[in-house]
């Protein structure tokens, strides 16, 4: 039987590391780039809102946010790290309350969505 040498062992101590690692939200997604990314999604400043309750579950984290005019959100943002990088999603957020299915329609009868808002179809 052949003697596995000290850099194999490092090598495969260092790859199953990495596996852990991978699709891993808590590592991948920092409270400042959800920070940062819900401030954009919502088109407030950072300073204008709170995020509590962070749950992590695999690849995907789940937060509450709070803004200073007592609106409240429920998000939830994707995240993992691979060889090429961190990679983190747009988070996306429904405000309690308010139902989450009900988009408005274009003038051609198609549901509104955040794409054709962005293209001012909408």
């Amino acid at each position: 039987m052949k003697k596995i040498s000290t850099q194999h062992t490092k090598f495969i101590s260092l790859i199953a590391l990495f596996g852990l690692l991978i699709g891993c939200a808590s590592i991948a997604v920092t409270d400042d780039v959800i920070a940062k990314k819900t401030a954009f999604e919502l088109g407030l400043n950072a300073s204008d809102f709170t995020i509590s309750n962070r749950e992590n579950d695999g690849a995907m984290s789940t937060y509450i946010v709070k803004t200073k005019d007592q609106r409240t959100y429920n998000c939830s943002i994707g995240g993992s790290i691979s060889v090429l990088g961190r990679t983190v999603s747009s988070p996306i957020c429904n405000e309690v309350g308010k139902k989450s299915g009900a988009a408005p329609s274009t003038s051609s009868g198609a549901t509104c969505n955040a794409l054709l808002k962005a293209a001012g179809k909408c």
